[in-house]
């Protein structure tokens, strides 16, 4: 019997589809991305990633860990610090989005499924050099390689220099890194690791790029803002980061403000440190029109703030 025209067409397009569904990526789906990050409206990027504005992400460096703890805490975000870290630069802040990368160690059978899929998606070199061909200017590379130092580097000194003439940026890996001095040659990159070892890495495999890792005890999604400073490491929801931001500052030219007063002895410790009476309100707004320079808001975002301030 011969199957009518439109049936064979229902027929072809039934297997194509299944192909095209069942084709795995170590990425993950843009679609599923988009979903797991319901709470941003911005701009993403062609993968799916949250793209927060680098002018939000550079301005972040200047808030202090705790002020975003405390931000993310009041909206029910309790598992995005993780400290414990050994660095290159103690000094030297980083912030960025985070690209991120989970490492397993190794199952023959599953490495070598991954490393055809790779090969059919034209990607090049061992597993180590896929996330870094993905990065972009303002990236933060974050690994998990579950803890592995001995035998868990996963970048060397030539892997650094290609990650920072990508991002920009520098790295946060739970795991080992190799090449200490090479590494503190690159003018401008920094590192947050768990330790360091001159092996390199043996036995692991990457199984998933911009995927939901874990580092230390935060959950890490890609397009997180990543604020990595001496005490630690926080990962910012991106629908959050105008937020903790705008608060962060304001809090910080309040504090400058109280500072000064102390100082000047015009205020008690205990007037300055409780809610503020409404005269130190007013000394308050005449020092920030004196100080214009000190102000990175705008200052529409600076009237809506006092606006939302209870004091």
């Amino acid at each position: 019997m011969r199957m009518p025209l439109k049936y064979l067409l229902f027929l072809v397009l039934s297997v194509c589809f299944s192909f095209s569904t069942n084709a795995q990526s170590i990425n993950m789906p843009k679609e599923r991305l988009i979903a797991l990050t319901p709470e941003w409206k911005g701009e993403r990027f062609d993968d799916g990633r949250p793209k927060v504005a680098m002018d939000i992400v550079e301005r972040m460096k200047a808030i202090s860990l705790e002020q975003v703890w405390s931000v993310l805490r009041n909206h029910g975000y309790m598992n995005q610090f993780a400290g414990e870290w050994k660095m290159i630069h103690e000094g030297q802040v980083m912030s960025g989005r985070a690209l991120t990368a989970q490492y397993m160690p190794k199952r023959v059978a599953v490495r070598e499924v991954l490393e055809k899929e790779g090969e059919t998606e034209g990607r090049s070199g061992d597993m180590v050099n896929w996330p870094i061909g993905e990065l972009v200017e303002g990236d933060l590379y974050v690994a998990d390689s579950y803890g592995k130092v001995n035998e868990g580097p996963i970048i060397g000194d030539n892997l650094g220099v290609s990650i920072y003439a990508k991002s920009k940026n520098g790295v946060v890996f739970n795991g080992g890194l190799r090449d200490l001095e090479g590494l503190e040659d690159i003018e401008g990159f920094n590192a947050f690791v768990k330790s360091w070892h001159p092996s390199y890495q043996m036995q692991m495999m990457l199984t998933g790029i911009n995927v939901p890792i874990i580092i230390g005890e935060a959950t890490v999604m890609p397009g997180d803002v990543v604020l990595a400073k001496r005490e630690g490491v926080i990962f910012i929801p991106p629908h959050l980061a105008e937020e903790v931001v705008l608060k962060g500052e304001f809090i910080a030219l309040k504090d400058e403000f109280g500072h000064l007063c102390l100082r000047e002895q015009r205020y008690t410790s205990g007037e300055i440190d409780g809610a503020w009476k409404e005269e130190i309100k007013k000394d308050f707004l005449k020092w920030l029109d004196a100080n214009p320079s000190k102000i990175r808001m705008s200052k529409a975002q600076l009237d809506d703030f006092f606006k939302q301030r209870t004091w």
